[in-house]
């Protein structure tokens, strides 16, 4: 118990007993959850599925239209105040890492930045939906800035250990 303390899966508080040391009662902190097979993507899978068999291809495109807006108009709100480029990929990293991407930025020595995701909580949508991953260079291009150059240079749906994009000022050209 004390090594998945070490590695904060774990926490415990102290309960006192009549006789004796007092009790630890254990439990599963949030950095555990990762641990325990959840049923989002099955059910995002069959969402999406859904939606498809519903409406259509163009159905679908419009739900990821909508989704792509609202999460333009989020990021964006969170964006303000963040002037420089490295300020921005930053807060988008830091926006990403609180949905489960664990993101990070690393400067280049030519004045890019590398934003990385080491962990994609969509991937078995995205995989079915190839379109997720597109949707998300245009909201990387919208909250980064016109100016600002993105492109995609790992990519964990087609088997790659992370996504990463290089960031750069200058004419933008998304890329696959």
């Amino acid at each position: 118990m004390y090594a998945l303390q070490d590695e904060h899966l774990v926490t415990y508080h102290e309960v006192p007993r009549p006789v004796g040391r007092p009790a630890k009662l254990w439990q599963l902190t949030s950095a555990a959850d990762r641990l325990f097979p959840e049923a989002y993507a099955e059910l995002t899978l069959s969402l999406l599925t859904s939606v498809t068999e519903a409406f259509g291809a163009a159905g679908l495109e419009r739900l990821l239209d909508v989704r792509t807006r609202q999460q333009i108009a989020a990021y964006g709100q969170q964006m303000a105040g963040q002037d420089t480029l490295q300020q921005r990929v930053e807060a988008l990293a830091a926006m990403r890492t609180d949905e489960g991407y664990m993101a990070e930025v690393q400067a280049q020595a030519d004045g890019s930045f590398l934003l990385l995701e080491k962990h994609c909580p969509i991937c078995v949508a995205a995989v079915a939906c190839t379109g997720l991953c597109g949707k998300e260079l245009e909201v990387f291009q919208a909250v980064l800035g016109q100016d600002v150059a993105i492109e995609r240079t790992e990519h964990m749906v087609v088997g790659a250990r992370r996504c990463a994009y290089r960031v750069s000022a200058g004419v933008a050209q998304s890329g696959e």
